[in-house]
């Protein structure tokens, strides 16, 4: 599955956090070099269910959201959650 962020062509990685939640990362299609983690890791205490995933759409990371989104690769459910000064947006992974 492929998104285009900002200025970048790339191909989301699908993995996960040493808590177990989801975890995105997005590498540019060509080369494979790092462009982002699309994600964010809450405390292995915060109840997510399989196949959903915080976006961090902030920051660098500005625009994020949007671009998964409009990719297919996720689902905004309507839920946001605190992270530090920031919140998060719950989505459920589609795939693309």
């Amino acid at each position: 599955m492929n998104v285009k962020f900002k200025e970048w062509n790339c191909k989301v990685i699908k993995c996960n956090y040493v808590t177990g939640h989801l975890a995105l990362k997005l590498v540019d299609v060509e080369d494979g070099s790092p462009i982002a983690t699309a994600s964010v890791n809450l405390p292995a205490t915060t109840d997510i269910s399989e196949g959903y995933v915080y976006i961090k759409d902030w920051s660098e990371n500005e625009g994020m959201l949007k671009a998964l989104t409009e990719a297919g690769i996720v689902e905004p459910v309507g839920v946001r959650s605190p992270t530090g000064r920031c919140m998060a947006d719950l989505c459920k992974y589609t795939g693309g």
